[in-house]
């Protein structure tokens, strides 16, 4: 049984590293899988790498491989590039990442692909995955639901219900129940090791580093200010960092700074603290590590889904956030105290089984 994947990451690659986890869930449920990815490529990533696609800071903008807007002929290449990757997988289910609740941008190519597998013989299972809370302009919803509704089969909601059902971001989610599916949330598995490296150390991240550098600047000040001041900080500034050398300038004694750590999992399940923002896989491999956490979610460009979600579990007492409006040496030194002196969060707080359950609802439904 063979599955089509689409995603598309535009600016960090937090939905890559998703799909990535997801893909590996199928590959070991038995499905073959292609993973065809239209983001800049990423190394460690097994994909089909379509010609590349970005986006400026503002999502207004679609950028090709060389950060020039995108023109006509470049769509058309593009999305011949997708169909003959397509036809040529012949799968069982095409899977699509987020659209039509998001990426209304690559609609050039989307619409073709969904029409192109609805009119096969026979006709594969079309699904959609979404992360648990997504950004719809509520003028969009019905254009969204009649697109939905259309194309495709199931959809599969990667979060847990107890924490954030699917109407707290799309109000009309009522109306595709019968399609709609939690499958938990989408986490890579933590690696088994006795391990200690990174042990007491204040992990500091940024995600892929497109967006993070005000955090990381804002955490090497806040050290001096804050009871673990004693700690070894260690900042990832991620592999899409600007201003790199200029990060490491700010370092004094006991500040370390990398771009990544192929053990970042590892290390948050050793660190007494991890200060980062609201990202999805982020947050979800955090809350999997059991580790304190201080949380500043990025709002830009009327972003809300990260400060919902980081809003969410803090209400819960799994985590300590710092709005980024709010954001000084001052406000998160005191949240790394405060997220300090409280216990780590408990196992089983929230469903982190989404990867495994995802396939198995696909070999379900494809049975």
């Amino acid at each position: 049984m063979k599955v089509f994947f689409y995603v598309q990451h535009l600016l960090g690659i937090g939905h890559l590293r998703r799909a990535a986890t997801l893909a590996q869930a199928l590959e070991r449920a038995g499905l073959e899988v292609t993973l065809a990815s239209g983001g800049k490529p990423v190394a460690g990533y097994k994909v089909l790498q379509l010609p590349p696609a970005s986006s400026d800071p503002s999502f207004q903008q679609l950028l090709d491989e060389h950060g020039n807007p995108v023109d006509d002929a470049w769509k058309r290449r593009r999305r011949e590039a997708l169909l003959a990757a397509y036809a040529q997988a012949a799968p069982d289910v095409l899977l699509i990442e987020l659209f039509p609740f998001g990426r209304r941008q690559m609609r050039f190519e989307l619409l073709p692909l969904l029409n192109q597998a609805i009119a096969r013989s026979p006709r594969p299972l079309v699904v959609c995955s979404v992360r648990d809370l997504i950004q719809a302009k509520p003028e969009r919803e019905n254009e969204i639901l009649e697109c939905f509704e259309f194309f495709y089969d199931r959809l599969l909601v990667h979060g847990d219900p107890r924490l954030a059902r699917f109407e707290r971001s799309f109000g009309p989610a009522a109306r595709i129940a019968a399609k709609l599916h939690y499958t938990g949330y989408v986490v890579q598995e933590m690696p088994e090791t006795t391990s200690d490296a990174g042990t007491d150390e204040v992990l500091v991240s940024a995600g892929g580093g497109a967006v993070g550098q005000r955090l990381l600047e804002t955490a090497i000040a806040a050290r001096p200010l804050s009871s673990l001041r004693d700690r070894t900080w260690r900042v990832l500034a991620g592999i899409n960092a600007e201003n790199f050398d200029a990060l490491q300038a700010r370092a004094g004694g006991g500040v370390i700074v990398e771009r990544f750590r192929n053990d970042f999992t590892l290390r948050l399940r050793n660190c007494v603290l991890s200060v980062s923002q609201g990202g999805y896989n982020t947050v979800l491999e955090t809350l999997q590590a059991r580790a304190r956490a201080v949380v500043v979610p990025f709002a830009g460009v009327a972003e809300s889904e990260q400060a919902l979600r980081a809003k969410l579990l803090s209400e819960r007492g799994l985590l300590e956030v710092v709005e980024e409006a709010a954001l000084t040496p001052v406000t998160l030194a005191a949240a790394i105290d405060r997220a300090a002196a409280r216990p780590r969060p408990a196992p089983g707080a929230i469903d982190l089984d989404g990867a495994a359950r995802s396939a198995d609802l696909l070999r379900e439904w494809l049975a």
